[in-house]
């Protein structure tokens, strides 16, 4: 097959939360940006599903949050878990500074999208699906210039002013440009999947703690989306022990009727997610930039993920879209992105350590009648404390906010 050259100044291999919001972000500014994404359609059963506080406010200060909010979803005011037989709340967020005082929970393919759709009404987005970024185009200086990519059509090459690396946990951009990444203990996986959803089983998210027990249901509508936490390289164990007996555990954790989880009938509908969590201390080296969980994986606790990359998608805007646009986008500009954000996410990712260690962990290894840690019961009887994890959940730490000097094309023109 031929081979495909393009030239833009702005190349994102990834199409995620951070990849699509950073090139929507710079489009709206007037740079000209592709964004390469290697499957054909954002339908992952097993993706983040929370958008937090933080990243509702993100798309309020661009005027999409009342569009967005037309799209189905099922909003969270507060976080309850059941621990032992008793249900608690764990955080309450209609005391937040911003406009949306609520999680909402919606399949990550349909924000994705609609994100998509928003980049796609400027001139100078593109998006290429199909689009697998393999390897960089780098220069005689050591300077990245662009991205080779697979594609069904064959080999394509998008030679770019600025490369961001915005292609997950496993980013082959940050790989093929070395840069070293520090992997933290984890001591838990996740297992994903399905089960039928009534309507006594209520509407809220539910977080359960039994003893030997942890789990996560996800109102998705119809169904509940599972995520029953195991220790770390347990999945074998458990499939060795049977189907029969994980849809006993299942029904232990949960309450529901053996009958069922009998629609759990085949260890193919049982999706392992391994829980990573690492980081770069170096996010860039010239002509390219990490960003979301290329810079920083981040664990299932607290549904995080998607509103960090958010996060590092709008400080990589409000740094860098002037200084592309002038075509002065150094090394040193690059880790301005790097500095405003790894204390935010390190914090955070120290903060879900503690969780797996003293909450999840222990939970797993508890034997006799369940006794939820101290500080959990603390939190639970004491409504600041509840305001204050709700703002740690739904804002996060140092929120981003959209530069409120950045106009969109549209407006441009009508100027």
């Amino acid at each position: 097959m031929p081979e495909q050259v393009q030239n833009h100044s702005v190349c994102i291999a990834g199409g995620g939360p951070a990849g699509l919001m950073a090139g929507y972000l710079l489009a709206r500014t007037g740079i000209d940006v592709v964004v390469l994404e290697k499957h054909s359609d954002f339908l992952r059963d097993f993706r983040g599903d929370t958008v937090h506080p933080s990243t509702l406010e993100v798309l309020h200060e661009l005027g999409l949050l009342e569009e967005f909010l037309l799209e189905p979803h099922q909003k969270v005011h507060q976080m309850t878990a059941v621990m032992g037989e008793e249900t608690v709340r764990l955080a309450d967020f209609s005391h937040l500074p911003s406009t949306s005082k609520f999680i909402a929970f919606i399949p990550q393919w349909d924000f994705l999208d609609f994100l998509s759709r928003k980049a796609r009404a400027f001139p100078n987005f593109r998006l290429i699906m199909q689009a697998e970024a393999k390897d960089l185009l780098i220069a005689d200086d050591d300077t990245v210039i662009g991205v080779a990519a697979d594609t069904p059509d064959g080999p394509l090459y998008i030679y770019a002013g600025l490369t961001i690396g915005a292609d997950g946990r496993s980013s082959t951009m940050r790989s093929k440009a070395d840069l070293a990444v520090t992997d933290e203990d984890v001591d838990i996986d996740v297992l994903w999947f399905r089960l039928s959803r009534e309507a006594a089983d209520g509407d809220d998210m539910q977080g359960i703690f039994r003893t030997g027990y942890m789990m996560v249901m996800i109102n998705r509508g119809a169904y509940w989306q599972c995520a029953y936490v195991i220790p770390k390289n347990g999945a074998e164990g458990l499939r060795e022990k049977g189907l029969d007996a994980f849809r006993e555990q299942v029904s232990a954790a949960t309450g529901i009727p053996p009958d069922r989880v009998e629609e759990i009938s085949d260890w193919d509908q049982v999706k392992l997610l391994t829980v990573k969590i690492d980081h770069l201390d170096t996010w860039h080296r010239a002509g390219l930039l990490c960003i979301g969980d290329a810079a920083h994986a981040m664990s299932p606790v607290g549904g995080v993920g998607i509103n960090l990359a958010i996060q590092d998608a709008v400080a990589t805007a409000n740094l860098l879209a002037p200084l592309i646009m002038s075509e002065e986008c150094s090394p040193e500009d690059l880790d301005t992105v790097r500095k405003r954000r790894q204390f935010p996410a390190r914090m955070t990712q120290r903060l879900q350590t503690f969780l797996h260690k003293q909450v999840i962990y222990r939970t797993l290894e508890q034997k006799g009648e369940f006794k939820a840690p101290w500080f959990l019961r603390v939190v639970t009887t004491v409504p600041f404390l509840r305001r204050m994890v709700g703002r740690a959940v739904g804002l996060g730490i140092r929120p981003e906010h959209i530069d409120p000097t950045s106009i969109p094309v549209s407006r441009k023109k009508a100027a």
